[in-house]
This record gives C-alpha cells, sequence and structure tokens, in this order.
C-alpha cells in the first residue's frame, strides 16, 4: 500500500461517522435544529440588549447537542450519557453565574434571566442533539412566553404602579 493509499483509508476512517447518507441527514438536521432554536431565543435576548445573545446562544445550543450527539450516536449506554448531561447542565449553571452581578448598595440582582436563559438554551440544544426536535421546539415556544409575554404582563405591573404612586396632578 503506498503512502498516498494509507493517508485515504486513514481520512475514510476519520470520517467513518460521516460516510452513510442517513447518518449525514441526522446529524444536520439536529444541529441545524439546535442553531435555529438558539437563535430564535437569542434574537429575542439581543433585541433586549442582554449581557448573552443572539451568537451565544447559537453556541450554547449547538455545543449542548454536540455534546450528548456525539456520545448517543457511538454508543455510549444511558448510565454514561446521564454523566455527560450532568456535566452540560452543572457547565452551563457555572457559565450562567457569571452573568449574574450584585448591583449597588441595594443589592439588587442582575442577569438572572439571562443566565436562566442559557441553562435553558442548553436544555434545547440537548433536546435537538438527543434527536428530540419536536421536544426542542415546544421548549422553545414556552421559553418564548417567558421571556416575550410575562415582560409584557411585569411592565403593565410596574406602569399601573409608578401611575398610583404619582402624586395626582393639580390642573
Amino acid at each position: 500500500m503506498s503512502a498516498l493509499e494509507l493517508v485515504a483509508v486513514t481520512l475514510r476512517a476519520e470520517f467513518s461517522d460521516l460516510l452513510q447518507v442517513e447518518q449525514v441527514t441526522r446529524v444536520t438536521a439536529r444541529m441545524v435544529v439546535a442553531l435555529l432554536l438558539g437563535a430564535v431565543i437569542g434574537w429575542d435576548r439581543e433585541r433586549r440588549d442582554a449581557d448573552a445573545g443572539l451568537r451565544t446562544h447559537m453556541l450554547v445550543s449547538l455545543g449542548a447537542a454536540l455534546f450528548v450527539m456525539v456520545p448517543a450516536e457511538s454508543g455510549m449506554g444511558s448510565d454514561e450519557l446521564s454523566r455527560v448531561i450532568q456535566g452540560i447542565v452543572s457547565g452551563i449553571g457555572f457559565l450562567g453565574a457569571g452573568a449574574v452581578l450584585k448591583m449597588g448598595n441595594e443589592g439588587r440582582i442582575h442577569g438572572l434571566t439571562t443566565a436562566a436563559t442559557v441553562w435553558a438554551t442548553a436544555a434545547v440544544g440537548m433536546s435537538a442533539g438527543l434527536g428530540r426536535e419536536g421536544t426542542a421546539v415546544l421548549a422553545t415556544a414556552f421559553i418564548l412566553v417567558v421571556l416575550v409575554w410575562l415582560r409584557r404582563l411585569e411592565v403593565r405591573k410596574a406602569n399601573r404602579e409608578r401611575s398610583r404612586d404619582r402624586p395626582p396632578s393639580s390642573a
């Protein structure tokens, strides 16, 4: 066997996880779903000028998908995969903790929603990576309900409280 043939055989073996159309389709679909759903969540955060925006959420979702997809596709058992998932949840929790800040003398906490959104985005990515794309889409819809609709309720409540606390204007 010539050196060139040896290189070709070695490269084929190295990329053997994506030699069949079915495998390429499955991996591509899962990664695209993870990226798109991370983008949907990240876009909402980007519009709100949050610390973690579009790119962060896309990368968290894709990374989480890869961390579970590769072991699952290579035949790792459920006990081992459970440990991978535990590591992701803990690691993303640590990443989110970096977004939480205590502000000023009044001790206001800032960044909890960002941290929780990054954490939930990792769960969406894990769902997509494990082939549960429908679950990932549904979870993203619920996340958006929390981020968009509940934010609107909070704003309305704050506006009502402000108008109630203002002294009546003298006409």
